[in-house]
């Protein structure tokens, strides 16, 4: 038996009980696959961290399990798992963080904000790809999602940057808000397309953030997410790789985005787009954390 700490924090966010709720271990050496994923049932979160010592490749090795199922990254949870890793060792200068994780080595940059942290993850290669007429159909009756409610300046396409998800673009936020899909036939349609996420969004150029989403999952286990820092930093990736965002001329895009709020977990994120050529090469997504609570267990 040995003696693990438990976090649950809530990224994107700086208020208890809003943004995206996460779990973290800080000290999860000696945990196998099994455990974690008894861990992460129990917590019932999207995602729970396990941070595990690093070695010479790496400062830290972080795994993530759905309560269903391991993935490869998490955005939220990897602003979790370095904002209670940041608690812990109490750091008191900007840092970077080698991160291993199953989309590769990604850098994570702990910032002082004030007496607290704020989390920058760089996220892995990113992707665009559209999918097929017959599988769109699909993907917009699963929602309830007619002709006249999708944006068409944007295309249906699976956008990665570690980790995919489905990007689908409407034009009215009352619409967003009603959407109540049938999840079963999403997680039937995430088979079919080898992606288990769908990301719908509203644009809104001009306001206070750039867009509005909702993001679905069941294929995970996951109904709705909160705040998904796997969707939002792919958006980016996506609105610069179709230019529905302005990228001539341009070295980075950087624009915030707002989530949550019809399932009353609102948080925020700041996505940042590196450009080359007018293409997005990299992505980042910012957020702060709060923790809502810390317990010890032994396994």
């Amino acid at each position: 038996m040995k003696k693990y700490f438990l976090y649950q924090v809530d990224s994107f966010t700086k208020e208890i009980f809003t943004g995206n709720p996460a779990g973290v271990v800080s000290n999860a050496d000696g945990l196998d696959e099994i455990a974690m994923q008894k861990i992460a049932r129990e917590m019932n979160n999207s995602e729970t961290a396990f941070i595990f010592e690093g070695g010479e490749e790496c400062d830290v090795a972080v795994r993530f399990f759905t309560p269903t199922n391991e993935v490869p990254i998490c955005g939220h949870a990897t602003i979790a798992a370095h904002y209670v890793r940041a608690k812990e060792l109490k750091l008191k200068n900007n840092s970077v963080v080698r991160q291993k994780t199953g989309a590769g080595i990604l850098p994570v940059t702990i910032l002082n904000d004030g007496e607290d942290y704020k989390i920058v993850m760089e996220q892995g290669k990113i992707s665009v790809e559209e999918i097929s007429a017959a599988a769109q159909i699909k993907i917009f009756s699963a929602p309830g999602i007619s002709s006249d409610d999708r944006n068409k300046n944007c295309p249906v396409a699976v956008s990665s940057a570690g980790h995919s998800k489905v990007m689908i673009g409407i034009n009215d936020l009352e619409k967003l808000h009603a959407l109540a899909p049938n999840l079963q036939e999403l997680a039937a349609i995430s088979h079919e397309i080898n992606c288990n996420g769908y990301y719908v969004f509203v644009l809104t150029p001009g306001e206070e953030f750039l867009a509005h989403g909702r993001m679905f999952a069941p294929a995970i286990g996951i109904a709705e997410d909160p705040v998904t820092g796997n969707a939002n930093g792919p958006l980016g990736a996506y609105l610069c790789h179709y230019k529905i965002l302005d990228t001539h001329g341009k070295d980075e895009i950087n624009f915030r985005i707002v989530q949550g709020e019809k399932i009353n977990r609102r948080g925020t994120i700041r996505v940042e787009v590196s450009l080359q050529d007018e293409q997005p090469t990299k992505v980042k997504i910012v957020g702060n954390a709060v923790v809502a609570f810390k317990t010890e267990i032994e396994v």
